[in-house]
């Protein structure tokens, strides 16, 4: 959430972000206008409470009963127009509040203009793409030709874009989480396991809430809210939190599903296991001074990077333009592999720093050394890495001519002696 002092202070610099965004900036003045209205009633209210609270002293000496009971007669007209004014003022902010909440993060000066996704910008690319001496097949054949993946078993239990994995498949794709949990663990990152299932002010802390609400999964009898990703949780750890400056940085690392109503588009990653409404996420996490938030996005970056190194994968980084840049983020960078039987480059990382944007939500605060006011801390966050897309990386890419798919060597450890996966 912006700081409405940027608002009030300058407004040109939100103007501009937005601009940034493609979106309307007429909410700049609206929140321009109301701000001036709740300060004009902040001060009309408290000025009747300030002479209520005199008069009543004076009422409390009074001796002639007639001028008291004056007294309170009058007081009883104030009385009720501090009511009305305290109702106006609940209004106004309540309206100023809704529109704050509904402001995207200012894009930081790293992050290229641009329009939309056609307009991100290609860092680099690790890796040469594959030539395979054979036809590869999508991960939609080749899932169920080896047995590993059914479709209609998901439909059958759940619905369209749910699946079954089983066998050597169900145990890859643990092997992955397993295996990035303590990748990340040796690149210094504090493993968390977190509930699956959250309250509203977890999700509006971490900015999901009220943006995202339509793609969320709630339990109305209970309150409780199903996390889209585990940066909920992770963010939620230290709601409301003071660290003292030595306790920072914190580097977080959880598993978690995920659960988004997300809409498919008709004819857009349809095919296949590449979008759902359920899907697993390693996700990384950091708590850090404000001037160390770059360094520590780089470390984030370069700890998704080796991920897909090691998993021997051709991958680029792609920095999001403005346009395409996240509600919470200030620069983002995408990690995407080289899938040869979708014949596309699949995002299995989106490595964002937010800024303080989510610890002014959350109020998560620092006492820098040496100084007694406190700051507000910076957070990122980045996936370290996502399924199912890795899973669908990891199976077209190590796919043989006869159909089989060998098991990348830094994951036989959790595959219980199976070197290849072969068709049942």
């Amino acid at each position: 959430m912006l700081d409405i002092n940027l608002v009030r202070e300058q407004p040109e610099v939100v103007r501009e972000a937005l601009q940034k965004r493609n979106m309307d900036t007429a909410v700049v003045d609206e929140m321009a206008e109301l701000d001036v209205q709740r300060r004009s009633l902040l001060v009309e209210v408290e000025t009747l409470k300030a002479e209520r609270n005199r008069v009543s002293r004076e009422i409390g000496k009074m001796k002639d009963k007639d001028a008291r009971q004056a007294k309170i007669e009058e007081m009883r007209g104030v009385a009720g127009k501090i009511t009305e004014l305290d109702d106006r003022l609940r209004q106004v902010e309540e309206a100023l509040q809704a529109l704050i909440e509904g402001i995207p993060n200012i894009p930081g000066p790293l992050t290229p203009v641009g329009r939309d996704e056609s307009e991100n910008v290609v860092v680099k690319t690790v890796g040469e793409i594959p030539e395979l001496d054979f036809e590869a097949l999508p991960h939609w054949d080749l899932g169920p030709q080896l047995g590993i993946l059914d479709f209609d078993q998901g439909v059958k239990i759940t619905g369209s874009r749910f699946y079954v994995l089983s066998g050597a498949g169900a145990r890859l794709q643990r092997a992955l989480i397993a295996w990035m949990l303590d990748l990340h663990i040796r690149q210094g990152y504090t493993e968390k396991y977190t509930p699956f299932m959250v309250r509203g002010d977890t999700l509006y802390a971490s900015g999901q809430l009220p943006k995202f609400e339509g793609n969320l999964y709630h339990d109305h009898e209970e309150d409780l809210w199903m996390v889209p990703t585990a940066e909920v949780p992770l963010t939620g750890l230290h709601m409301d939190d003071i660290f003292e400056d030595e306790m920072l940085p914190r580097h977080y690392t959880a598993y978690t599903p995920c659960f988004r109503r997300e809409k498919m588009s008709a004819g857009r990653d349809v095919r296949g296991i590449k979008r759902g409404h359920q899907f697993d996420k390693v996700e990384m996490y950091i708590y850090c001074r404000p001037e160390d938030s770059q360094r520590e996005l780089e470390k984030m970056l370069a700890d998704a990077e080796q991920t897909c190194a090691e998993l021997g994968l051709t991958y680029r980084i792609v920095q999001l333009c403005s346009g395409d840049l996240g509600f919470n983020a200030r620069v983002t960078y995408d990690l995407e592999v080289w899938a040869p039987g979708c014949g596309e480059w699949l995002e299995v990382s989106s490595v964002s720093n937010v800024g303080d944007f989510q610890a002014r939500r959350a109020n998560i605060k620092y006492r820098p050394r040496d100084e007694k006011r406190l700051q507000l801390v910076h957070t990122l966050n980045g996936s370290g890495l996502g399924m199912p897309r890795t899973m669908i990386a990891v199976l077209e890419n190590y796919q043989q001519a006869d159909g089989s798919v060998v098991v990348p060597e830094v994951l036989r450890p959790w595959m219980g002696g199976i070197e290849v996966i072969k068709p049942e």
